[in-house]
């Protein structure tokens, strides 16, 4: 029987034979999430028969080595009959040992790949994965320019062959720094060969945001100033730092968060309908959302942004340590944990409308979602019901855990008075479809092989997005303030609460 997912994943787009070289293959992501997705892909067909894995590390292991732990790490993070696929597969990985920063490691890896093409059936295509902590970057990147790596052909098996690289995040850690990265990879690569990847746009319910506003007429007409009253994007985290202190600290929840998976959200809720479903006509919206958004002033940041740090407290029933006594954190760190902002995007379908975007850690729960608040009615029917007992119509996208769609009205209570309460009317993925969704490095390793760039961002989002963070984060710094104080297990500082207002709340999810 064919599973659902694979036309989920639009079966009817094939990609073509190709190596995926994954630099900092002896790490973390590459065992819990490259991989078990490659199976997952390839447990639905969706594999190219010339397809290839070729691991880039440091480390001196066999190439037994390197298969048994990827077998691991599919077996304990893939999904169930992943590490069946893993057996059929394997003989397709190979391990190549190598320095970042030594030019001979890359002329040894051309040569190596040209016998995984013979060997494989790759043609030629390659696709390189920096799964490194970004102090690499720079380095990879120009080794691949000079070595020739990245360079594609017009001529070949399939019409010529392909250089792709993806980038993880972080993105830099700044607008300069942003900008710098940027030059860099664009040395070596063209804007079409380079995958920015932001695992939060693989996810279903991101992606459904399009589908919702666009392919159903009830939601669209309604889809700004005069009907909705704010939008609130949360993305809550129980966990803590969980031993990223060094590279915690230095980021804080603003950059490791906001400034590219709520940024990205609030994009394809905000943005106008595009001229088609191109990678490129989509991206060109998402721009123009980002380049409404003013940035703050030092006044603006005070009356516009909240930012807290947890102290010690219960998280799922256990004893936790606050921020500062955690390992690898300063003593006299100002880094928040917690950040609430709320934004304005400038133009005709928007105007005057917030959009509140919060993302914390040690919260009491593990929650993604968007929540559209519409107006409530002007005039209320119902007797002596007062307006502030009537709350306002609610379109929830839940992203995570249970992704789906909920929509919250009122409905009078059965019996003889006329008593108005809210109900629900629920869309779950799971109960609905019957079948997983597609985990986002799955969808978004598969788009990288297809060349769709619609799920990635492009380098002027990345700026733009940038561009907002600067200016609060330098508000925050004019300030020589210290972040609010909150109790871990709780839903942030009470300062939160004053953002929105007073004729408003967040969600307690």
């Amino acid at each position: 029987m064919p599973n659902p997912l694979a036309d989920e994943l639009q079966t009817d787009r094939r990609a073509r034979p190709s190596a995926l070289v994954i630099f900092g293959a002896s790490g973390d992501l590459t065992r819990r999430k490259l991989v078990p997705s490659l199976m997952g892909l390839a447990q639905d067909g969706l594999l190219p028969p010339g397809f290839a894995v070729v691991g880039f590390a440091r480390r001196d292991w066999s190439q037994a080595e390197f298969r048994r732990r990827l077998e691991e790490g599919v077996e304990a993070h893939g999904r169930e009959g992943a590490g069946d696929a893993f057996a059929e597969w394997q003989g397709r990985f190979s391990y190549f040992e190598g320095d970042y920063d030594d030019p001979e490691s890359y002329r040894k890896l051309a040569v190596h790949l040209d016998e995984v093409d013979q060997r494989q059936g790759t043609q030629g295509n390659r696709i390189f994965y920096l799964a490194t902590p970004p102090a690499a970057y720079q380095t990879i990147l120009g080794h691949l320019h000079e070595s020739g790596l990245s360079t594609e052909t017009d001529t070949g098996p399939a019409g010529g062959t392909f250089a792709r690289v993806i980038v993880e995040k972080p993105f830099g850690k700044d607008l300069d720094t942003a900008q710098a990265l940027n030059a860099q990879v664009l040395a070596g690569f063209n804007e079409h060969q380079v995958f920015r990847i932001d695992h939060y746009l693989g996810k279903e319910t991101v992606q459904n945001i399009l589908a919702l506003r666009f392919a159903n007429s009830i939601f669209e007409p309604l889809w700004n100033h005069h009907y909705i009253d704010h939008v609130q994007i949360t993305v809550a985290e129980s966990i803590g730092i969980e031993g990223r202190g060094g590279y915690f600290d230095n980021a804080g929840i603003i950059r490791d968060m906001i400034q590219n998976h709520l940024l990205q959200v609030l994009t394809l809720v905000a943005m106008e309908p595009p001229v088609s479903s191109s990678g490129d006509s989509i991206r060109d919206e998402k721009v123009k959302v980002l380049r409404a958004i003013r940035s703050l002033t030092p006044e603006k940041v005070a009356a516009s942004t909240v930012r807290g740090r947890y102290t010690a407290g219960w998280s799922r029933g256990e004893a936790v340590p606050g921020y500062l006594d955690e390992e690898d954190v300063a003593a006299d760190s100002t880094t928040e944990t917690y950040a609430a902002v709320k934004l304005y995007v400038d133009n005709w379908r928007w105007a005057g409308t917030p959009f509140f975007l919060r993302s914390g850690k040690r919260l009491p729960r593990r929650v993604t979602e968007i929540a559209i608040h519409f107006h409530r009615p002007p005039h209320l029917l119902y007797g002596d019901i007062h307006r502030s007992k009537l709350h306002r119509n609610v379109l929830l996208l839940r992203v995570q855990p249970d992704e789906g769609v909920s929509l919250r009205f009122g409905s009078k209570v059965p019996g003889p008075h006329f008593q108005i309460r809210d109900v629900r009317m629920d869309f779950s993925y799971g109960s609905e479809f019957g079948s997983r969704s597609a985990d986002a490095y799955e969808r978004l390793l598969f788009d990288a092989m297809l060349g769709d760039p619609t799920l990635f961002a492009r380098r002027d989002e990345v700026e733009e997005a940038w561009r907002i963070v600067d200016s609060i984060v330098e508000g925050w710094c004019a300030s020589e303030g210290r972040p609010a104080d909150y109790e871990a297990g709780t839903w942030g500082p009470e300062e939160a609460e004053e953002l929105l207002g007073p004729a408003r709340e967040w969600r307690r999810p």
